[in-house]
């Protein structure tokens, strides 16, 4: 969702409310993260305090993953919460803490994904005591032991 600013950007004190999905066609499946499964959920708001224009908002979705330990298939809902500070136009390399807004407008989408994809655990596991699969048989030790020499 591409927003024009330029209002928000002008008047102190202005807010735009947001709120939309992202469907999961659009997204599909993202190798090494797994398939959305629900659409990205986002609700949030953008308010000019004082000349300082700052998007702050909430996003959920759930996604298949594969563990990455004992190759089981499972779900996960993820319900994150961002803020980023919006400034006019292009932003340089070591601005990294400001979202830059070429021609007062914003990419929202574009904006939520990042931050959806740099948030995500790089290791995506199906429980935190998963035990993986055997070595030696493939046995996955989380349905039962196995009969090799350890």
């Amino acid at each position: 969702m591409l927003l024009r600013l330029k209002q928000l950007f002008d008047r102190e004190g202005e807010r735009k409310e947001l709120g939309f999905e992202i469907p999961s066609c659009e997204l599909g499946s993202i190798f090494g993260v797994g398939t959305f499964v629900t659409p990205v959920s986002l609700v949030g708001e953008i308010v000019n305090r004082a000349g300082v224009v700052s998007l702050s908002y909430s996003l959920s979705v759930t996604i298949h993953h594969l563990c990455d330990r004992c190759l089981d298939e499972f779900n996960r809902e993820y319900k994150l919460d961002f803020s980023h500070i919006l400034v006019r136009g292009e932003i340089s390399m070591d601005e990294e803490e400001y979202v830059g807004c070429p021609e007062d407008t914003l990419d929202v989408n574009e904006l939520a994904i990042q931050d959806l994809l740099l948030s995500l655990p790089t290791k995506s596991l199906c429980r935190e005591d998963c035990r993986g699969l055997c070595p030696v048989c493939g046995q996955n030790l989380n349905h039962g032991d196995c009969d090799c020499e350890k």
